[in-house]
């Protein structure tokens, strides 16, 4: 049997190089070494191929869980000199930027060539039954990306009031019937308490209207996806990330966003354009210094894999990917007062 990483397809995978080319190609004339963060490792897929396809290029892998960072730094054995595992949450500042090479700075610090977030859950915690992601298989209600870490999904479900469970449905999975699902749970779990996902599921398909369940695809989507988001405060996590990333990529570098829902894209869309719009007054005639635009956007909008894709790796249906450069020098870091 194939292992996930065998069978693992990369979303975006030619315009993730393409996008990556100019910047580490710079470097690489510039006579430095490239260096680029992969916020969200999973199984190393886009990593191995830009690994593979620029010789020079060092690349820090991030990844919070400890089963995917094992198995993409054993796939990447080959590249062992030129790849640095670093067992975190990808908005963790601190580990992230202790782990970037001495090389590779600027005048304000510590800084890197580009940075790739390919948000969302990975294709080995939805293929691996046991960690709870998939609702088409029973299976523990985990959805933990750390498994050796923080809650459970069945803790969200056996502990959080009916508001707190409507909330989180209404707002991480969009659900309309939120409200009666939550009420749902709570009275199922005075008599049971939620262990396994089939028991979820079932739930769900007693209380979703089954004209509701005909349209929007599997009636447990969107309840899955809201259970996985605040197990994980994957939102919180993405907030942090489109700040960090952004602030440590030097002038030329660029940092590559994949979202995967609304939720994930107003999060990036709203801090780009803030940072590719400069904050001088409109009617003044010259830019003010220091006030001009940190940023110039790589990609028009968002953009979608292509038909052939989408037909080749299904999961790259729902992505939406947003890509800018920095076209400034970084500021130094603010001295204590």
């Amino acid at each position: 049997m194939d292992s996930p990483s065998a069978t693992h397809i990369p979303v975006m995978l030619a315009r993730t190089i393409d996008l990556f080319t100019p910047a580490i190609d710079a470097a690489v004339n510039e006579g430095r070494t490239p260096v680029i963060v992969d916020g969200t490792l999973g199984l190393g897929g886009h990593s191995a191929h830009l690994l593979a396809r620029f010789p020079t290029l060092h690349i820090i892998g991030v990844d919070r869980d400890t089963e995917a960072l094992d198995m993409a730094a054993r796939r990447l054995t080959a590249y062992s000199a030129r790849f640095t595992p670093v067992h975190a949450r990808f908005d963790d500042a601190n580990a992230i930027t202790e782990a970037i090479p001495d090389f590779s700075a600027d005048d304000a610090g510590a800084c890197i060539d580009g940075a790739l977030l390919d948000f969302g859950v990975s294709s080995m915690q939805l293929d691996v039954p046991e960690r709870g992601f998939a609702y088409s298989v029973d299976a523990p209600l985990d959805m933990r990306m750390d498994s050796t870490t923080g809650m459970t999904a069945a803790d969200v479900l056996n502990e959080y009031s009916a508001k707190d469970l409507a909330r989180i449905l209404r707002e991480y999975g969009e659900e309309r019937f939120a409200r009666q699902i939550a009420s749902a749970i709570v009275k199922r779990r005075d008599t049971e308490r939620f262990r396994n996902s089939a028991e979820l599921v079932e739930l769900l398909y007693a209380t979703i209207p089954a004209g509701a369940r005909r349209t929007g695809g599997h009636p447990a989507k969107r309840t899955f996806q809201a259970l996985r988001i605040e197990v994980n405060a994957e939102l919180e996590a993405v907030s942090g990330a489109v700040v960090l990333y952004l602030d440590l990529v030097r002038e030329g570098g660029n940092v590559i966003f994949m979202s995967y829902h609304s939720l994930e894209d107003k999060i990036v869309k709203k801090e780009l354009t803030a940072r590719t719009r400069s904050t001088t007054p409109a009617d003044l005639p010259v830019e003010l210094p220091g006030h001009e635009a940190q940023y110039r956007l790589l990609t028009r909008g968002a953009e979608k894999a292509s038909d052939a894709e989408i037909e080749g790796n299904p999961r790259s249906a729902s992505v939406r990917v947003r890509c800018a450069e920095r076209i400034t020098p970084r500021k130094l870091p603010r001295k204590d007062r």
